[in-house]
């Protein structure tokens, strides 16, 4: 409960800052849904007509912070059971559990329907829902190394990985599969965690092939915007994901790397349909533009993904 608390407290905040940034209004699904509970229920709220409406306004927030408890209480009893997933697994999977027991309930009792959510709905719901995985995720694994029979932790990311952090992060903004692709080419197979996975040859070319398959069909009016659930979802998840295992692969605590790609991939990917748009009035085609993104991602990616140097390594250049 203590790591769902903290996820909430990070799910409020994303979306506070998300309300404040696009200035939309607060969203009154919450107490809908408490009022419609309540009259299946057969519970009456008490008060008059504004009694009423300033209570179930209260009892909304309430119940999303129950939820994000009780899920973050499942989490900690699976972990416990000996269920420990990467936060880069972990992490996403707890935002889309949390989403499903927030926005669930609204499908089942029709207070929204998501098949008819916009773009700007999707990204409302699921950026601060991966921000309440994550940060669920990464209490998780900070109670568990505070136990005595706990391992050595690793130490903080440093100010200039959380920078490659949001850079990966804006890469994979701009295209899903780039952060990847970046981190597969800077790493080796003895690496640690998921760089070590894909650093090998065939882990290169699978995701070198994926960057240049959509670096094609990025240019086609067929493809579907980024800002729609189709489209953020891999490139929150991603970006969330390469940022965390460039830090594990540098021997550095993932969580707030994890967060920053989070953040650099959600600003890329609005900023970029933007610049986009902007781009094809000026130049009547969108291709100028697509070509001018193609080349900061990969320059973004791989400052981001590029190995640290080592103080012998620099001390020696340095000689």
């Amino acid at each position: 409960m203590t790591a769902g608390a903290a996820g909430t407290t990070a799910l409020n905040v994303v979306s506070g800052a998300d309300a404040v940034l696009r200035a939309r209004p607060a969203s009154r699904a919450p107490e809908q849904l408490v009022a419609a509970v309540a009259d299946r229920a057969g519970v009456a709220v008490p008060g008059g007509r504004s009694e009423r409406r300033n209570r179930l306004a209260a009892l909304g927030p309430l119940a999303g912070s129950a939820a994000g408890l009780a899920v973050g209480a499942v989490a900690g009893g699976l972990r416990a059971a000996g269920l420990r997933l990467p936060t880069a697994v972990g992490g996403p999977l707890l935002g889309a559990a949390a989403m499903l027991a927030t926005d669930g309930p609204l499908a089942l009792t029709r207070v929204s329907d998501p098949r008819t959510w916009s773009a700007a709905d999707w990204t409302a719901g699921v950026l601060p829902h991966l921000a309440y995985g994550i940060a669920t995720h990464a209490t998780l694994v900070r109670l568990e190394r505070g136990a005595p029979d706990a391992g050595p932790a690793a130490p903080p990311a440093r100010p200039s990985t959380l920078i490659r952090a949001v850079a990966l992060g804006a890469a994979t903004g701009s295209r899903s599969t780039a952060g990847t692709a970046a981190l597969a080419l800077t790493s080796r197979p003895g690496d640690a965690g998921l760089a070590g996975r894909i650093g090998g040859r065939a882990g290169t070319t699978l995701t070198g092939l994926m960057a240049a398959a959509e670096a094609v069909a990025d240019k086609q009016p067929a493809v579907p915007g980024r800002l729609g659930a189709p489209g953020l979802a891999p490139r929150l998840t991603l970006g969330s994901t390469s940022a965390a295992a460039m830090a594990r692969r540098d021997g550095e605590d993932p969580a707030l790397p994890a967060l920053a790609g989070l953040a650099g991939a959600a600003g890329a990917a609005v900023l970029g349909v933007r610049a986009r748009a902007a781009a094809a009035r000026r130049f009547g085609s969108d291709l100028p533009g697509a070509l001018a993104e193609d080349v900061l991602a990969a320059l973004l990616a791989w400052s981001g993904a590029r190995r640290r140097r080592s103080p012998d390594t620099a001390a020696g250049m340095a000689r």
